[in-house]
């Protein structure tokens, strides 16, 4: 039986995971592919068996588990990436809400699951479907989820394309940790539990 703040945590990592790249991206136009890979791939993963399945394994978090140690440790260093996760994390409540775009979200995704297999995930027709699936549903909702950086990155389709496809990807791992139980509360109260599930992940 799994530790519900275990699968927070790798919820959390997962998140922040996403965002990181998001932040990299819209600052130098570079991505760590094989993160956005992970990522994307965990958009698809909708009747995964646990948390940790979702995300391929832990192993592949351990750059968000890290993100989110120093965090619970010193804070945000990083004050965009605090303000894009609480944004995300306030989108998840109002998408939640909405059976409506939950549905097409679902349905769309189960569409694009075929093309995703055979291409992989982060191959640019599956990421310009993708993107065009958050512009379309999430994009709409108020306030949006506003990303900033370089305009000269910001200002290209294919890098807007990609943040809005890792956008999609950290929505899906927010709706998980609620679904896990997680609420900003955990911030509050769990601290140590999820510094001491992070520390024996990361140690494994």
């Amino acid at each position: 039986m799994s530790n519900p703040i275990d699968d927070r945590v790798l919820a959390l990592a997962g998140l922040l995971q996403a965002l990181a790249q998001v932040r990299r991206i819209a600052d130098t136009g570079q991505s760590d592919m094989a993160l956005v890979q992970g990522a994307l791939d965990s958009v698809f993963r909708i009747d995964a068996r646990d948390t940790e399945a979702v995300f391929g394994t832990a192993l592949q978090l351990r750059a968000g588990l890290r993100q989110l140690r120093e965090y619970l440790a010193n804070g945000s260093k990083d004050e965009a990436l605090g303000k894009l996760a609480l944004a995300v994390l306030q989108l998840e409540r109002r998408f939640v809400r909405s059976k409506p775009m939950l549905e097409q979200v679902n349905a769309t995704l189960q569409r694009l699951q075929p093309d995703a297999s055979r291409l992989g995930s982060a191959h640019a027709d599956v990421v310009s479907a993708l993107a065009r699936l958050y512009a379309d549903s999430l994009s709409t909702l108020r306030p949006r989820v506003m990303v900033q950086g370089n305009p000269h990155y910001l200002g290209q389709a294919g890098v807007v394309a990609e943040i809005r496809a890792l956008l999609l990807a950290a929505l899906r791992a927010a709706v998980l940790w609620r679904q896990m139980g997680g609420s900003l509360w955990d911030f509050v109260f769990a601290r140590r539990q999820m510094a001491a599930a992070i520390d024996a992940r990361l140690a494994g």
